[in-house]
């Protein structure tokens, strides 16, 4: 095997752990984040509100784990109004 193909593979590698490992820790926190939201003692929200939510996280996570297998995704957009 070619030595530089090895060295760039491995690059690539600990590249993409250290991003996966950085972004899939502020994904987690933001999504414990919004969890807040749920504290009805603080917020008022409708069950329409959280049904938006719902879809919203849901369609996102299920677009970014279909970009895995495709070459190209879209970007899923957020809003209660």
């Amino acid at each position: 095997m070619n030595p530089g193909k090895t060295e760039k593979a491995s690059s690539n590698r600990d590249k993409f752990v250290s991003l996966a490992e950085k972004r899939m820790a502020k994904a987690l926190q933001a999504i414990a984040v919004i969890g807040n939201l749920s504290n009805k003692s603080n917020y008022s929200y409708t069950d329409e509100d959280v049904r938006k939510i719902k879809k919203a996280l849901i369609s996102q996570v299920n677009d970014t784990i279909a970009r895995f297998g495709a070459k190209n995704g879209k970007s899923a957009s957020f809003t209660l109004k």
